[in-house]
């Protein structure tokens, strides 16, 4: 998933309209709910338009595979839409698009979601599909065969054919010596080829039940209403009585700095990213993660004002790419990732010499007041402008519901950042930047590559969710 920050834009446009002595239009109130069953509900009201958001979120991801069976999850978000006693294989997509609207689904490390857009007078067909599927699916031998197959031809086209996407999963195994975040979401190959039906059903029974689920509801709707279909589809669904709790492998202390050379003929520029151990975003306890968030726009965010940018780009013109990504929002202890691609003629030793080297300084002479003013404005903007997108939204509370958070988190996530201080952020940073908790990759071309083997050049990006 490529990730595009556009806070400039959203400063300017937050701008325009404060001068004005205008707000953007956004969704309105959010409610709740739970069924006898346990199934949670969200609903988000937003009456601009007829038209609703439905998503089903499964406290399940490919970190709670177990050792040997790496892209489970994501093999049976596949064969959901294989059919039920009532469907046909396919029919439910296929519902949805005669109706005018669409469907998807996705996978992370912590959750499976499904979803479709619809007319708002359509969510009772969607709803009734949707609840059909979380316990009456139907997989034949030929389905899972076929499937199968799919999967592994989408390994190959995303990762195997990608060199940026076979770095990232080497990067990632190195960071990780023992949580399940080390294996890549849609599996290792080998053991993807040994998955079976079986696999795919043992998973599907003991993850996907409406005591373990979430069900978001954003748009043209009332709470009421939704509660009430929701107690017509779901609620008659069985839970699971002995769902266990979520168990993953820990990771140990770590102590010593990695090191790793990537080397494939089709990297067209060499660049280098360097990984460090990062605290999550926890329930109830954020402040930690807000501060490595705003942490993150101030080292790499913008190009032209950050830190990296100013240092390494067009400071010294050491580099003609740096970044910063951070992303609390996970279960276990995640990363915090610094890219730089270095300029013509730059080695990569020289590159990550001048990275330690802007780092060094920053953690020395700390943040510019200005510029630290400048993104709390831009993060109120964001944050504005988040809840114009009733999909965003949806995917907002699913996500943090489906990892352990609760709505009051959601809210209060905004003002968690906004009360993040320079202090805060400059303690984060000394937390942070350890060398024993750190792997640094090169990605590079082997020395006698062919230069037409070379795919075009592209920043490096993070991928954690695979989207069917």
């Amino acid at each position: 998933m490529c990730l595009v920050r556009s806070w400039a834009l959203r400063a300017f446009l937050f701008a325009l309209l404060t001068l004005a002595g205008l707000s953007p239009a956004v969704a309105g109130d959010v409610s709740t709910f739970e069924l006898e069953n346990g199934l949670k509900g969200v609903v988000i009201e937003d009456h601009r338009a007829p038209v609703v958001v439905h998503m089903v979120w499964y406290k399940a991801g490919s970190a709670d595979e177990k050792r040997g069976k790496s892209g489970i999850a994501h093999y049976l978000e596949h064969l959901m839409f294989k059919g039920t006693d009532t469907m046909a294989p396919g029919e439910l997509s296929k519902t949805v698009a005669a109706n005018g609207g669409s469907d998807n689904a996705f996978t992370s490390f912590d959750y499976t979601a499904y979803f479709q857009r619809i007319a708002a007078d359509r969510l009772p067909l969607v709803m009734k599909m949707e609840a059909d599927r979380m316990r009456n699916l139907r997989i034949s031998p030929d389905d899972a065969k076929t499937e199968l197959q799919v999967i592994l031809e989408e390994r190959a086209q995303r990762t195997d054919s990608n060199p940026q996407a076979l770095f990232n999963e080497q990067e990632r195994a190195a960071q990780f010596l023992n949580s399940p975040y080390g294996t890549p979401v849609i599996g290792w190959r080998k053991e993807m080829e040994g998955l079976t039906r079986q696999d795919a059903l043992k998973w599907y029974h003991e993850y996907y039940a409406p005591n373990n689920a979430v069900l978001v509801v954003a748009g043209d709707v009332k709470p009421d209403e939704v509660k009430a279909l929701a107690e017509k589809y779901y609620g008659k669904l069985k839970p699971t009585e002995d769902l266990s709790p979520r168990a993953r492998p820990q990771e140990p202390p770590q102590r010593a700095a990695r090191h790793l050379t990537f080397e494939d003929a089709r990297v067209a520029q060499p660049y280098l990213v360097r990984t460090y151990l990062a605290p999550e975003r926890n329930p109830g306890d954020q402040k930690r993660a807000a501060a490595l968030t705003v942490l993150s726009e101030i080292l790499g965010g913008n190009q032209a004002t950050s830190v990296l940018g100013r240092k390494l780009i067009y400071g010294d013109g050491t580099a003609i790419y740096a970044s910063s990504y951070y992303d609390g929002m996970s279960i276990d202890p995640t990363t915090f990732n610094l890219s730089v691609m270095p300029a013509k003629d730059v080695s990569l030793p020289e590159a990550e010499k001048a990275l330690d080297k802007a780092l060094a300084q920053f953690l020395k002479e700390g943040i510019d007041p200005e510029q630290f003013a400048r993104i709390k404005t831009q993060v109120k903007a964001s944050e504005i402008y988040s809840r114009d997108n009733t999909q965003g939204l949806a995917r907002r509370y699913g996500e943090a519901l489906a990892s352990g958070f609760t709505v009051k988190d959601v809210e209060d996530w905004p003002d968690v950042l906004m009360s993040v201080t320079e202090e805060d952020v400059m303690a984060a940073a000394r937390d942070l930047f350890q060398n024993k908790s750190s792997v640094t990759g090169y990605a590079k071309r082997p020395d006698d590559a062919p230069a037409e083997t070379a795919a075009p050049a592209a920043p490096p990006v993070t991928a954690q969710e695979i989207t069917q």
